[in-house]
């Protein structure tokens, strides 16, 4: 059966592939086939484990009980395969939610073990696949959890294969101006491309009254010109990039903290998402906004605790803290 996990107000189904084929869903056997294979049978494996089915659907909850589906292990033993499946049907390269939640369903399973590495199979053309990640059960700030190494970010438009951007010269580094974004708000003119195994748009602005709120992101005029630029086409046009890009806004905080907002590739507007939040920190150190080191990134979700570190004047590696806990 499909068990449920909130990570900082992120819900995600985790669902064996054994468990889709008995309910009559045809999965592969294993992962990258299942990949390759999704459009003949994610979207029924969402319909089945994310709808409300019998149960009431609460005012103003969304179409799907959870924000994505996570179909695995395929196997007993680490590394551990897995697809994350958003509930447009189309396959995400990670999830640092996502992750966590897997890396909970795991030891709940008695599986996981230290330096676990997660593979997430994709069917992306522009990034490599599986996307992988090694996990660590610890502690932070005497919080049970685990640590996802994310490892090295890539900046900039080529590194997302972004076009019809031009460059702005903001902090440390040079940013890029995307029309899309600046004709919504001309606040958002300022953003810093950045792949950490999928790729982000991150927005930089002055005052945080300059961040959307989640209600307004969801109203259907601002949904819609956002999807417009954040989802693959057919549901978006593909530009700034033909595989569509995660949109994230920052706001400068005190210390080495910083508010954010998400709106997802394949999903929408989130409270939170843990591959966001690295990216987000990770644009701010290169505006000269923080310091390396452990980077706050505070999301309507919850907090997500990042950590940098830095050699050189570079990001030589990324990891995110997170935690799980089973809906019940």
């Amino acid at each position: 059966m499909t068990r449920f996990y909130d990570a900082r107000g992120n819900i995600y189904g985790v669902v064996s592939p054994a468990y889709l084929c008995r309910q009559g869903i045809a999965v592969p056997d294993t992962a990258g086939l299942a990949a390759s294979t999704r459009k003949a049978w994610a979207a029924s494996a969402i319909a089945s484990e994310c709808g409300w089915g019998s149960l009431p659907r609460p005012a103003g909850a969304k179409a799907h009980r959870c924000d994505d589906l996570l179909v695995g292990p395929f196997q007993a033993q680490p590394p551990f395969d897995l697809l994350i499946i958003n509930t447009d049907g189309s396959l995400a390269e990670r999830s640092g939610n996502g992750l966590t939640i897997f890396a909970q369903a795991l030891t709940d399973q008695g599986l996981l073990v230290h330096g676990s590495e997660l593979r997430v199979y994709h069917d992306k053309p522009d990034a490599v696949s599986p996307v992988i990640t090694c996990v660590e059960p610890a502690e932070h700030e005497q919080v049970p959890g685990f640590w996802l190494a994310l490892g090295r970010p890539e900046f900039g438009p080529l590194a997302l294969g972004a076009v019809g951007v031009s460059p702005v010269a903001v902090g440390r580094h040079e940013l890029s101006h995307v029309a899309a974004l600046t004709s919504l708000n001309p606040q958002w003119g300022s953003s810093q491309f950045v792949r950490v195994g999928n790729p982000h748009c991150v927005t930089l602005v002055e005052q945080v009254s300059a961040l959307p709120g989640c209600d307004t992101m969801h109203q259907s005029v601002l949904f819609k010109q956002l999807k417009a630029i954040a989802f693959a086409p057919p549901a978006g046009c593909g530009q700034p990039c033909v595989g569509g890009v995660n949109l994230q806004w920052a706001a400068r905080d005190a210390g080495n903290r910083i508010i954010a907002r998400v709106f997802e590739r394949g999903e929408g507007p989130t409270a939170s998402s843990g591959t966001s939040a690295s990216a987000v920190a990770c644009a701010a150190w290169r505006a000269g906004w923080v310091e390396g080191g452990d980077v706050a990134v505070v999301m309507p979700g919850g907090t997500a605790p990042v950590r940098l570190q830095i050699e050189s004047g570079n990001v030589l590696s990324v990891s995110l803290f997170g935690t799980a806990q089973l809906k019940v």
